[in-house]
């Protein structure tokens, strides 16, 4: 178990404290509990496996020795002698802070103090030696089930307002997804890099999301504000999760971050189906544009043909013979454009309706 000392380090690191007792409304009586001891005991509850309760946050407060309890504020000298905290006093800062760090109107999002609170605790996490050891991240999200029970009725009440149903992997045979009610986890975690020094696999940056929310464009946000914050961006690993969009929400904002991606295609960008907007390298592979039907479906040209259709014929397997070429080669034909990026489409994509259908 991770001991008090070492969360106390990283919450005095992050600077996240005294931030957040800034914006707090002030009582005509001091609280008891402040900020600081109010996230180190969230801390002290996660690391030793407890739910996620208020009521577990005081228990892991009230079981500290004698001194800790005395110098965190736990224990306090009032009139009538000492006085341990309760519960309700527990409830009335975490209320305070939350209502502090949310929006006005919450939409399913993380408001912007709170996601950088978030991201200047997960980087104080970070050992020293290991902060510029690897600017690498392999990136991913899971489903995260709500405390909260869905509303009894569509619209209506519930204790986790911001929730949603999502679907998630059933890890069963068959291949259907499962129906949840919560929250999508994206999570950034520290990766070695190729040919460079072992680093632990610690979290570097994390983001929570309604499930009505893409979980790749609440992480991109997250991801581009690393540079600014003094946290340079390396190469990113991702699945084809990732991949299959449009390059607006992903690969263009990281790549102007100054990230290199690595990533698998999705199935529906490999060969034959592959992308209308052109040529595509990744992860050292060419991977070719969807080939319209017309050319899969060439054939020989007929005796009887007229000059003009022979020019097309001509055309058209010259084309076919530059797709075929690329998709043997190591390096992209020089009729289509290699980049993931593209907006450029080839000569047949116009009029090649079927390829369509595999953006």
């Amino acid at each position: 178990m991770i001991s008090l000392a070492a969360f106390e380090e990283i919450i005095d690191g992050s600077g996240v404290a005294p931030r957040i007792e800034v914006i707090l409304p002030v009582g005509v009586r001091p609280r008891q509990l402040s900020v600081r001891t109010l996230l180190a005991g969230m801390c002290l509850t996660q690391a030793d496996g407890r739910p996620a309760h208020l009521t577990r946050v005081h228990q892991a407060l009230t079981a500290l020795p004698e001194g800790d309890q005395r110098r965190l504020g736990v224990i306090a000298d009032w009139k009538h002698g000492p006085h341990q905290l309760t519960c309700r006093q527990t409830e009335r800062t975490f209320g305070l802070a939350a209502a502090a760090l949310s929006k006005d109107e919450p939409d399913g999002l993380p408001s912007g103090p709170l996601q950088r609170i978030c991201d200047d605790l997960l980087e104080a996490s970070i050992p020293e030696e290991f902060k510029d050891a690897s600017a690498s991240l392999a990136v991913d999200w899971t489903d995260l089930e709500s405390f909260s029970r869905p509303p009894s009725a569509r619209g209506g009440p519930c204790a986790g307002p911001e929730a949603s149903w999502g679907h998630r992997k059933n890890n069963l045979l068959r291949s259907e997804d499962e129906l949840f009610y919560g929250y999508y986890l994206s999570a950034a975690i520290l990766m070695p890099e190729e040919h460079g020094p072992a680093v632990p696999e610690l979290a570097r940056r994390a983001t929570i999301s309604s499930c009505h929310h893409d979980p790749v464009r609440a992480l991109v946000p997250v991801l581009t504000a690393m540079p600014a914050a003094g946290t340079g961006l390396g190469d990113v690993l991702a699945d084809s999760g990732y991949a299959h969009r449009d390059a607006g929400a992903w690969a263009l904002p990281l790549r102007q971050a100054g990230a290199q991606l690595v990533q698998d295609l999705h199935p529906h960008d490999r060969g034959p189906k592959g992308t209308h907007h052109g040529a595509i390298i990744a992860n050292g592979n060419l991977y070719c544009p969807a080939t319209p039907r017309p050319l899969l479906e060439l054939g020989p040209l007929a005796r009887t043909a007229t000059p003009d259709q022979a020019a097309d014929h001509d055309r058209n397997t010259a084309e076919l013979a530059i797709l075929r070429t690329a998709s043997s080669a190591g390096s992209p034909p020089t009729t289509l454009t290699a980049t993931t990026a593209c907006s450029a489409r080839p000569p047949w994509a116009r009029s090649a309706a079927p390829s369509a259908r595999h953006r």
